[in-house]
């Protein structure tokens, strides 16, 4: 079992090189599954959830090949169709994505129900809104889902989302891309990981207009062909180590990002004091001797991102004042909260609303990563506070954060990860469930 040891009191200052968006991986990996032809796809980040989705294209017949530790070849030409393995679709909540693409590509889909970080409910009722509307007849039952298209082949319809979903957006838009007409997509999710997962499909013969606006036009087309993309930076991986550089008080020059879809995360760390500096492809994040406090509200894009929320909770444990923290996507994403609590901070959750009476000194103590995005915030923590905190479950960490440990050991952290046996006696890596 691994877990994290931290000895905290350490500034980051260096450089770090940003990976691939794992919120587009996860979608363009699926889409491969589309193509006729051999997909040649760059900056794929090297994290738990791509190598699941990875092996689970390779159980379906596709032939993948890694040319380099980022870059991989994907050869679905000759996959036919046939159920998903339920072991590896039911570990991660990317699986979805394989509904709209197996639709798309078969006109037929089983899958399990998708799994994901226990931080709320999250339906998938506007994923099979999608479907439906698109000619599918949609079945939930017994942890599965089953989909087929009433006429063998999807046929363009226009769908307004209830709610703005990232995850339905994408989905509609890769079960769209091959049906036969066109598709609008109304109240559509506008996120830069949508805008990616377009244009790949662009890039292999699609017709996807208007992604990142609300309305999304998807003409579709008879087939998809091989060709050459790279994915974007990552928002969020980014974002963590500029708000890491900010709790430290260090001094880091974030590479490989787009610094526009930053901004959001940029302003709040100007609003506490932290110096940001903006370049053509980086961020330079200077943190501040004093620490102000701040108010957020997560929103989907370009609101302030619900992923950096709990990252942000941490830094907030260390700001002079009183913050306030609202999650407006989820319905329960305070549960780092009480993991916080135990090094020493004062937060007051009512709903989805913390109070953070911060300025606090942090003391190292074990906790647990509740689920991706707050293990990034347990370890920001733990590099803030005196003395050891060791963190446990880091396997959801390494869900979403390629080579975590040794980016951060690069940046001056005293960071190790430490892999102890099991109850059972085995020390085998623990396969993510989320």
């Amino acid at each position: 079992m691994e877990k994290y040891i931290i000895n905290g009191g350490k500034a980051l200052h260096g450089e770090v090189e940003i990976s691939g968006a794992k919120n587009a991986a996860v979608a363009i990996i699926p889409a491969a599954l589309m193509v006729d032809g051999v997909c040649h796809i760059e900056n794929i980040p090297q994290i738990s959830d791509t190598d699941m989705l990875l092996t689970i294209l390779k159980e379906l017949g596709a032939k993948v090949r890694f040319l380099n530790k980022s870059t991989i070849e994907i050869d679905c030409t000759h996959v036919r169709y046939q159920d998903a393995p339920y072991d590896l679709m039911r570990k991660i909540r990317a699986s979805y994505y394989l509904i709209g693409a197996m639709l798309g590509r078969f006109g037929s889909a089983k899958t399990t129900m998708p799994g994901g970080c226990n931080f709320g409910v999250r339906p998938i009722d506007q994923h099979i809104k999608g479907m439906t509307a698109l000619g599918a007849d949609v079945d939930v039952k017994n942890g599965f889902v089953y989909a087929d298209a009433r006429d063998g082949r999807l046929h363009g319809a226009r769908i307004y989302l209830d709610k703005v979903s990232v995850g339905a957006t994408m989905n509609i838009i890769l079960a769209a891309a091959l049906a036969q007409g066109r598709t609008i997509i109304e109240n559509a999710a506008r996120e830069p990981h949508i805008v990616d997962l377009a244009n790949f499909l662009n890039s292999m013969g699609a017709d996807v207009r208007g992604a990142g606006t609300d309305t999304v036009k998807v003409n579709g087309v008879d087939r998809l062909h091989g060709g050459s993309y790279a994915i974007i930076p990552d928002q969020i991986e980014a974002g963590t180590y500029m708000v890491a550089a900010a709790a430290t008080g260090g001094e880091v020059l974030i590479k490989n990002v787009i610094p526009r879809h930053l901004e959001c995360i940029s302003a709040k760390l100007r609003e506490t004091g932290t110096i940001v500096q903006e370049y053509e492809d980086s961020v330079l994040v200077k943190g501040a001797s004093s620490l102000r406090k701040v108010n957020i509200k997560t929103l989907p894009y370009p609101g302030f991102p619900t992923d950096m929320q709990p990252p942000m909770g941490a830094l907030m444990c260390l700001a002079n004042g009183t913050s306030v923290i609202t999650e407006g996507v989820y319905d329960n994403r305070f549960k780092y909260t009480n993991e916080l609590r135990k090094m020493g901070a004062e937060i007051q959750v009512d709903g989805r609303v913390a109070v953070i009476e911060g300025g606090k000194r942090l003391t190292g103590a074990p906790v647990h990563a509740c689920d991706l995005r707050a293990g990034a915030a347990m370890v920001i923590a733990g590099m803030c506070a005196t003395g050891t905190t060791v963190v446990e479950d880091v396997h959801y960490i390494e869900r979403g954060y390629e080579n975590f440990v040794g980016k951060l050991k690069a940046l001056g952290a005293d960071i190790e990860c430490v892999d102890e046996p099991d109850e059972s006696g085995s020390s085998d890596k623990i396969v993510c469930v989320c």
